[in-house]
């Protein structure tokens, strides 16, 4: 079999340019949730009252956006920059010594846990949405708690409780346009870690079946870790 080097970076670049991407959704529905996403927001009842609403329910659920945070961070770090260092090193190991290195063997153990990590996301997120997606604002309970109090009733992940803010009589059509177009962000987070689970699970099945196919190599002609000169 020949060697998968040249796959593994250019997959490597994909995984890597797509948790910038997840981490860069993630940061516009941060920055949201921290400034006009927290309201207040004026609603209006059909009798023509008037009430301002706190942007956020009191149980606003964002674990799941954490493990992606850390799904993309580990990717960028640990995959990204230590993958550059463990195939540097895989390069010059094979190189000298005709053997893959200590470093490569343990960039794919990395590569394969990051890898987990984002599947973890992926599951996390999914089942969340799916858990609270199915839930209504109840308006009188809303006006019965004006801003600065929150929503008390259920559960909501951020995408779940905009896509539902919007069915509400909202006075004003700029928070409309706001909402809506970071809701197209965090769904395009959400369906990015589809994306970033398929190139996760691609990277760590080419860098496992190199290591696997190195060693196999190198034990089939019987090679030693012992120094070659290049003139």
């Amino acid at each position: 079999m020949a060697s998968l080097m040249k796959y593994i970076y250019f997959v490597l670049g994909l995984y890597v340019a797509d948790a910038i991407i997840s981490l860069a959704f993630l940061s516009t529905m941060v920055a949201f949730l921290h400034t006009s996403g927290a309201g207040p927001f004026n609603v209006g009842f059909p009798a023509g009252e008037t009430f301002k609403m706190h942007g956020e329910p009191l149980k606003l659920l964002t674990n799941h956006g954490h493990t992606t945070n850390g799904a993309g961070g580990t990717a960028v770090v640990l995959v990204g920059a230590g993958g550059l260092i463990a195939l540097i090193l895989e390069h010059k190991s094979r190189k000298k010594y005709d053997k893959s290195s200590g470093a490569f063997f343990a960039w794919a153990i990395m590569v394969v846990l990051s890898w987990l990590l984002v599947l973890t996301a992926l599951i996390y997120t999914y089942v969340l949405q799916s858990k609270t997606g199915k839930q209504v604002i109840d308006l009188t309970v809303l006006s019965e708690n004006p801003y600065p109090a929150k929503y008390p009733l259920d559960s909501w992940t951020p995408e779940n409780w905009y896509k539902e803010v919007l069915n509400l009589p909202l006075e004003d059509d700029k928070d409309r346009v706001i909402i809506a177009y970071v809701l197209r962000i965090m769904r395009g987070w959400k369906y990015n870690l589809i994306a970033f689970f398929l190139v996760g699970f691609t990277l760590s099945s080419l860098v496992v079946t190199e290591l696997l196919r190195s060693r196999k190599q190198s034990a089939k002609y019987g090679r030693t870790p012992q120094y070659v000169e290049h003139k």
